[in-house]
């Protein structure tokens, strides 16, 4: 096996021979047996030789947990910390050594990870090793001088795969790299373990995932001159990918520039807007559908509920008005507002709605999505939520037009209502939907929707 490190062509890549690379998507072997010497591994590229092959004489980088770091380096402008690779295993959410469900958005850029307090952890978060790494590195993600985001270490994004080898489904021992990342935000969070039902505090990061060279590949002599002691955090940028050079020039007002996005990813198949068949968000629909079919202007308080959940964790300010009559809406079933900006300096938004209970294997048409566009002013966003999908030209035409219309369809409806359920009702999802009929009537106003803003 040629174990040279810039010999190797991956037909997936320009064909060119190049430096050490990873690209976006790449599945990687770790193995329990690791060396850094062999470049694969049953047919994986080796991810021990990957991030530090054996002749730069350096220590391998682990992911035995899920958040994890190489000792700090002490160059010659001081101590810095070059690198968190960040492990999210997919197969273990919901289990009691990972109690949490971390999203990996990489199309639009965006993971939001959850960091490693447990149910049992004594103490707040930042008592573990894993919090406590996130702590620190927030600080430096959040500087406001390029001398800190020089100094701020890059997240590297793995999840867990499985692989099929030789007809059997093999659960440990890949991974996939997902990207470098930037935190956008830190907050701490009070979770609900789903197994025991004891809340505890937490951690959780927003990170946005930078672009990476010719289609999404990560150069790691940057991360070896990350761990050079020798060179400047200055110098050890020469290998970063632009898109974190750009940041680290200036600052938090690049981040929207440098987010990795994949606009042709936007228009998702019926099966992708739905939740895994057999899971536990797969049941919450089908329960979710069964209980208000026959009654589905109920649906429409559990929507606008739906719908202040995603909004607000998209980081908005986000304030429930009410419902709309059912009879002559035109389009709209609630309303509600959004406040942009700051605390200090804002705007208020209208936000109209529409919700529409159907079986969960029917789509939603251009035409349905039409009425409410139709009803949107110079300015106003539009909510569409639903339990079933939108169909391909309804999201075809809401991209091309750029209609301002957020789309909600089955699974992001039943991972939120899980989510709301857990927190607000101990689990119990029958007393939430419960509760969205017994607060209809009260929630049912004639109202303009302009009259949200005086709220």
């Amino acid at each position: 096996m040629d174990r040279s490190r810039v010999d190797i062509v991956w037909p997936h890549r320009s064909g060119e021979p190049s430096p050490r690379q990873v690209f976006l998507h790449d599945q990687l072997r770790y193995p329990r047996k690791a060396n850094q010497i062999d470049v694969e591994h049953d047919g994986l590229l080796n991810y021990h030789w990957l991030m530090s092959p054996a002749e730069l004489g350096r220590p391998m980088v682990m992911l035995e947990a899920g958040i994890n770091s190489p000792a700090e380096v002490a160059g010659p402008d001081g101590i810095r910390r070059s690198l968190i690779a960040i492990r999210s295993s997919p197969w273990k959410a919901g289990h009691e050594t990972n109690p949490w469900h971390d999203e990996f958005d990489l199309d639009h850029g965006h993971v939001r990870y959850f960091g490693d307090h447990k149910p049992g952890t004594i103490g707040l978060p930042g008592a573990t090793k894993g919090n406590r790494l996130l702590l620190e590195a927030a600080q430096l993600h959040a500087g406001t001088s390029r001398q800190e985001r020089l100094l701020a270490p890059p997240f590297l994004l793995f999840r867990s795969v499985t692989v099929y080898r030789g007809g059997r489904a093999v659960v440990k021992g890949q991974v996939e790299f997902c990207g470098a990342a930037i935190i956008e935000r830190l907050e701490h969070v009070v979770q609900r373990d789903p197994e025991s039902g004891r809340s505890f505090p937490n951690l959780v990061l927003d990170l946005a995932v930078v672009s990476g060279g010719d289609i999404d590949g990560i150069d790691l002599r940057w991360i070896d001159d990350r761990r050079d002691p020798s060179l400047t955090a200055e110098q050890a940028l020469r290998h970063a990918p632009e898109a974190w050079a750009r940041w680290v020039k200036q600052g938090r007002i690049a981040v929207p520039g440098v987010r990795r996005r994949v606009l042709a990813s936007a228009v998702k198949s019926g099966k992708e807007q739905q939740p895994l068949p057999g899971g536990a968000e797969a049941r919450v629909l089908q329960q979710v559908y069964a209980f208000f079919d026959g009654r589905k202007h109920a649906f429409e308080l559990l929507a606008s509920r739906v719908a202040a959940e995603v909004l607000r964790e998209s980081g908005a300010r986000y304030r429930e008005g009410w419902l709309s009559r059912s009879s002559g809406d035109g389009g709209v079933d609630f309303v509600g507002r959004i406040d942009m900006g700051s605390l200090t300096a804002s705007t208020p938004v209208v936000v109209l709605g529409q919700a529409k209970c159907i079986q969960p294997s029917s789509s939603i048409s251009p035409e349905q999505v039409a009425r409410v566009v139709a009803r949107l002013r110079r300015g106003w966003i539009g909510v569409y939520v639903t339990t079933g999908s939108f169909s391909r030209q309804a999201q075809i035409e809401i991209i091309d037009d750029q209609y301002p219309v957020v789309l909600i369809s089955g699974g992001t409806l039943a991972s939120a209502v899980r989510q709301m359920a857990q927190a607000n009702y101990g689990g119990d999802l029958g007393a939430l939907l419960e509760s969205s009929v017994d607060g209809y009537g009260t929630a049912v106003t004639h109202r303009r929707p302009e009259e949200v803003l005086s709220m």
